[in-house]
């Protein structure tokens, strides 16, 4: 089988060369299919348990991520609340209504809350909390006045100092973060507030930002990387044309590896789009060593055939065997649970393996098609004396330094080991967005800003269910019982509304009442009548006793929780029924 391959690089290189670059070009060509994911949600199965549960709670809440934008003013003596300030957080709240992209009906700010208040005995009154900006500072302290009365809102639209508002723009898709947070940035520089400062920051936008700016180095880096591996080569061996070969077998592991990989349907992850950096230095490994040897031993008049099928068939076990190490490597990352990583080890090992081939394939090849002249060169360079350079002198006396002094180095060895043990067990878990960002970028500065004003700019959401196994059934066999005796069809529908799934949006008992109200009105007789008043009152009190979260002992407990986790340090404030219930009652 090798030398197979040897013959078939020796003898048909334009061959080789055709099938390379049909190879290159038809995964190429996938690229066209490129899907660029930088949502980190995507680390996590969609079948994980607790992505479901993620799921689920923000479509029966209707939730959505949210892009925080924060107005401060530590000038003005009354902060945020003078006429120029909630001038400018009306007219952005206004221009950020119109963006596409943006839940409109759930954006939270001054101009969209309402003020809540006792209209009289038993009468309560919403109304726009500023519907109309101010226009003098009287009006602004009316506003503050408001805000003050309303716990929900304080350090939540605004911070308890008076000195910063936020407005929380709700966002359809987590992917819109990033060009929705250029488009406020862009607004927010057209608005003329003396003395107010704008920030912009929020867990989407730091996730999508990220995600934008890995991409974008990633398009730097990896051919960064290509040029410092090439001028890198050409310090160490002097020759162009031995330092081309080992370029064109990492050109084409990148391009064909990226071009399965996308070809295949996976998407571009932040993770995969590390392949390439990854991949370069890998790829030129072993025609390095292939190269290297062929100019050490190929002289004029030598047969150039036969000395790279020698050098090809010399170094052929020991790069299989690296290759094959190194691809095993990464590929044990297909047993992390975690789908990016996955599919980043398998095609690191595919791209290490093809690189293996296509040194053992392509190299012959190039070599076999180079002039006389050119190989008389290469061998030239090769021949170079490096004996007197500084890196061979610094080896020698690393070498001679190793000799004389090897109980020294093993325990120095012995140290740092000891010392990296210690510094394991001191790591820490950046797992947050924000903090991967340089302490001056935008998103961070902002981070910073809004959290020393406000509770904190990122949510956290306790879901509280009560279920009552029995209540349910002892509904339907009673229900059943008053409507056995009754032959009417048009009850039919009411016994498959009785019978009928509750489901989690709570309209079971609605539907029901609804269905025996209708019947009730077209009733004329008066068993029917009497057994569906009283199927309409059993409804209405299970419906009651249903809704646990308003019975007083259950708000109560609620409080306590809250409480409690005021109490633990690492909540800066709740909002929950309890303290909507105080504000209405």
């Amino acid at each position: 089988m090798k030398n197979a391959i040897i013959r078939f690089s020796t003898g048909r290189p334009l061959t080789v060369y055709a099938l390379v670059l049909l190879l290159v070009v038809v995964l190429g060509a996938l690229m066209v299919r490129l899907q660029i994911d930088t949502d980190p949600e995507n680390m996590l199965r969609a079948e994980q348990a607790d992505r479901v549960f993620h799921n689920a709670v923000e479509e029966r809440f209707t939730l959505h991520d949210a892009i925080v934008v924060g107005l401060v003013n530590n000038e003005h003596p009354d902060g945020i609340y003078n006429a120029a300030s909630l001038t400018a957080l009306h007219e952005l709240t206004q221009r950020i209504l119109e963006l596409d992209g943006v839940i409109a009906p759930d954006l939270m700010s001054l101009s969209t809350s309402d003020n809540i208040t006792q209209e009289g005995q038993g009468t309560i009154r919403f109304e726009w909390m500023m519907k109309d900006a101010p226009v003098t500072e009287r009006q602004a302290q009316t506003i503050r006045s408001k805000v003050q009365r309303l716990p929900l809102l304080q350090d939540t639209l605004v911070s308890g100092d008076g000195k910063a508002a936020a407005v929380y723009v709700p966002i359809a898709s987590k992917d819109l973060s990033y060009p929705l947070a250029q488009e406020i940035q862009a607004l927010t520089e057209q608005l003329e507030a003396p003395g107010t400062e704008f920030y912009i920051t929020g867990l989407p936008v730091a996730e999508d930002t990220f995600g934008h700016d890995m991409f974008v180095q990633m398009g730097i880096s990896a051919p960064l990387a290509g040029v410092m591996i090439f001028l890198l080569m050409m310090y160490f061996f002097r020759s162009a044309l031995l330092v081309i070969a080992p370029m064109l077998v990492a050109m084409a592991t990148v391009i064909a590896t990226m071009g399965l990989m996308i070809g295949m349907g996976f998407t571009v992850h932040i993770m995969s789009s590390m392949i390439p950096i990854f991949l370069m230095p890998i790829a030129v490994v072993d025609s390095i060593h292939v190269m290297s040897e062929f100019a050490d031993n190929y002289r004029p008049g030598k047969d150039r055939r036969a000395v790279i099928s020698q050098v090809i068939e010399h170094l052929f076990t020991p790069m299989l065997f690296t290759s094959l190490t190194s691809a095993v490597g990464f590929l044990s990352l297909l047993l992390t649970p975690i789908p990016p990583v996955q599919v980043f080890g398998a095609f690191v090992a595919f791209g290490i393996l093809l690189a293996f081939v296509l040194t053992i394939v392509l190299i012959p090849a190039y070599v076999v098609r180079l002039s006389p002249a050119a190989l008389e060169k290469m061998a030239a360079s090769g021949k170079t004396a490096h004996t007197d350079t500084p890196l061979a002198r610094a080896l020698r006396r690393g070498g001679r330094f190793a000799f004389d002094h090897g109980k020294l180095i093993t325990g120095v060895a012995v140290l740092l080991i000891a010392v990296s043990v210690a510094g394991i067990l001191r790591i820490q878990i950046n797992d947050n967005p924000v903090r991967w960002f340089k302490t001056n970028h935008p998103i961070r500065v902002a981070d910073k800003v809004l959290n020393d004003h406000f509770a904190g700019t990122y949510d956290a959401f306790v879901v509280l269910s009560h279920e009552d196994s029995a209540a349910l059934p002892a509904f339907r066999a009673r229900a059943t019982e008053l409507l056995a005796p009754l032959n009417e069809p048009q009850l039919a529908g009411i016994r498959e509304l009785v019978q009928a799934t509750d489901g989690d949006d709570g309209g079971y008992y609605g539907d029901l009442i609804a269905a025996v109200d209708d019947a009730l009105f077209a009733s004329d007789q008066p068993e029917v009548s009497e057994a569906l008043e009283q199927l309409m009152a059993l409804a209405e009190e299970t419906q009651s006793a249903s809704k646990a979260f308003q019975r007083p002992d259950v708000l109560r407990e609620i409080e306590a929780l809250q409480t409690a986790l005021m109490d633990s340090g690492y909540v800066g404030k709740t909002n929950a029924l309890p303290d909507v219930v105080k504000i209405v009652n």
